[in-house]
Order: structure tokens, then C-alpha cells, then sequence
């Protein structure tokens, strides 16, 4: 699965969690996802008794841990999104539940097997919002998601199975395209941005070429083979080449919040405007651009690059108050 990691085209740190300062007043509570392979999470807790409405964060693809983080950097300076919007929202009155990715916690699990984004992604987050709705300090009706990259395409997935949702943030994640064409077109992109390196950068794109190739011509009859093509087995690919994100959201009535970098590489503007093509009139919707923040928020300048995941930075204040001001604007 970690080669699925090049559709978000950042590196993933394989250290552990490192030691930050929580902001005062707040309580992390150490907490386990449970499901075939138990994840361990983190709850963020705001001061005071609550109950407080909560959510979860949905992963993008690859093995993210809780945080999200990305590396290699010293510890001080690690990029920890999740955290960041974690411990922002606690501080606005929200709980936030973040744990490990499957695929990070048990890679071995999908060793040999058939599966899907259900598998995944989906099956966990149904499990970790039920989880969330057990907490004393939690609303159950007030209850979330955050579904960033990869997790935003399969949020009507993910709240049709779940059935509880007040509401559905999208971050990065209003994209129709297929996981092949954003690789093919990332790669191209960051060849172009690429110097010295782009001879390095074409030779990739041209010996993933025919294994792409291989991926569009899979037909249902391949669905039984575990073989792994570029992270994954062909059930994984056939079941996201019949999925329509921006449509599905259709059979999803709940509130919805899509918030879009114009700095973002990996998911662009332009399939936002896609996606909300295919999802249609909706008077629940907002959408939120942000100029100079990217993929994962932050902000910065000049032509975007896998290099800015080498450089510290933390979710852009702007974007955590917009969240909170969402969240807590839900009112039912």
C-alpha cells in the first residue's frame, strides 16, 4: 500500500510519534480504534466538561500515522497537520479523534488478500466514529468527519455506511479523478518543476508506464488475483474506477463543508470545479478557497513542489477557524 503514497507525493516519516507541547487547558487521551487490526489513536479533549460536539480525520492514501507525519526532519520541526488541526479545533470546543492508518499499524494485514478502500479506509472510520459517540464528553449527534485527500473521496462512502453524521468536511478531497490519472498527472507536474532532477522523474514515469497501463485494462474477472499493482491488488482499482465521489455525495443530505488550497498540486482547483459539476445544486454547501496554502494547508510560495514537505509548518490559522466556525455553526 505505501506505494499508493505517490498520489499525495509526500514522504512519510518512519519515526515515531515525537514530543510536543500541548496547548494548556487541553487533554490527550490515549484511545484504540478497535476492528480487525485495532488502531491506536489519540483523543483531543477541550477544557471544560462538554459535552462537546466531535469528529474524526480520515487519512489520505498511504500509511499515515495519527498525526500525519511527514519527514525526514528533526522532531522539533516534523509537518504534523493532523495535529495541528487536532489541537486547533480542541481549543474552539471540538473533539478530535486521529488515530493510525491501517496501513501503518498492520501493512502485513493485506499481504496476499483481495480488498478494498472499505478495507482501507472506510470500514475504520465507521469504527472510529462509533467509538467517538461511546465518550462522555461527546455529543453523539454532533458528530463529524474531516476526510482529507484520498478520505474526502470516500466520505459519502464512508457516511452513507455510518448514517450518524451532523455534517462532512472535505479537505483536498473534492476530486472525480481516478487514482492512475492523478499519478500520471502529478508525476508530470513535478517533472516540470523538477531541474536537475527531471531526467530522474521522467525514467520514473517511464517504468511506471506499462504497470499503469496494465491497471486501466483490469477487467472483473481480475478481481480474484491478490497480485499488488503499484501498492494494491486489481479489486482495490476496479472498485474505484466504478465509484463517483462527486455523484454519490448526491445520496448524502448532511451539511457540507470543501476546503480547497490553490497552491495544491496533488488535488487542484480545477477538479474542485469537477467534482461540483458532477454533485449539483446543493443548498447545504460551502466551499472555502485559500490562496498560497497546498495539499496539506500550509502555506507557501512559488510553484508548489514535493519540496515543501521539507520544510516545517503548521495548518494555516485561517483554515482551523473556518472549521470551527462550521462545526459549532451546525446547530440541530
Amino acid at each position: 500500500m505505501r506505494a499508493l503514497s505517490a498520489l499525495l507525493a509526500f514522504p512519510l516519516a518512519a519515526g515515531t510519534l515525537s514530543a510536543q507541547t500541548l496547548p494548556a487547558g487541553l487533554t490527550d487521551r490515549e484511545i484504540v480504534v478497535p476492528g480487525p487490526v485495532p488502531l491506536p489513536g489519540t483523543l483531543t479533549l477541550p477544557a471544560g466538561k462538554g459535552p462537546f460536539p466531535g469528529l474524526i480525520i480520515v487519512h489520505g492514501s498511504g500509511g499515515g500515522d495519527r498525526d500525519l507525519t511527514l519527514g525526514p526532519m528533526p522532531p522539533q520541526s516534523e509537518i504534523k497537520p493532523y495535529r495541528d488541526l487536532a489541537w486547533g479545533l480542541a481549543q474552539q470546543g471540538i473533539v478530535v479523534l486521529r488515530y493510525d492508518k491501517r496501513t501503518r499499524v498492520q501493512p502485513m494485514w493485506f499481504a496476499n488478500k483481495t480488498f478494498t478502500v472499505f478495507d482501507e479506509s472506510v470500514d475504520d472510520a465507521v469504527s472510529a466514529l462509533a467509538l467517538l459517540r461511546q465518550q462522555p464528553e461527546v455529543r453523539p449527534e454532533r458528530t463529524f468527519m474531516i476526510g482529507h485527500s484520498l478520505g474526502g473521496m470516500v466520505a459519502p462512502r464512508i457516511a452513507q455506511k455510518d448514517g450518524k453524521l451532523a455534517g462532512i468536511v472535505l479537505l483536498a478531497g473534492a476530486t472525480r479523478a481516478s487514482l492512475v490519472d492523478q499519478i500520471e498527472r502529478q508525476l508530470a507536474y513535478i517533472q516540470s518543476v523538477s531541474g536537475p532532477d527531471s531526467a530522474a522523474v521522467k525514467a520514473q514515469r517511464t517504468q511506471l508506464a506499462p504497470l499503469l497501463e496494465k491497471i486501466r485494462a483490469l477487467t472483473p474477472a481480475d478481481s480474484a488475483n491478490p497480485q499488488i499493482l503499484l501498492g494494491a491488488p486489481a479489486s482495490y482499482f476496479l472498485d474505484l474506477a466504478g465509484y463517483d465521489p462527486g455523484r454519490a455525495m448526491r445520496d448524502v443530505p448532511v451539511p457540507l463543508l470543501v476546503c480547497q488550497g490553490l497552491r495544491d498540486y496533488q488535488v487542484t482547483s480545477d477538479q474542485l470545479d469537477d467534482w461540483l459539476a458532477a454533485l449539483g445544486p446543493r443548498s447545504n454547501l460551502t466551499v472555502k478557497r485559500y490562496e498560497g496554502l497546498n495539499h496539506l494547508f500550509l502555506r507557501g510560495e512559488g510553484p508548489p513542489s514535493p519540496a515543501d514537505y521539507r520544510q516545517p509548518g503548521h495548518v494555516d490559522p485561517q483554515v482551523i477557524a473556518d472549521l470551527a466556525a462550521w462545526i459549532t455553526g451546525q446547530q440541530r
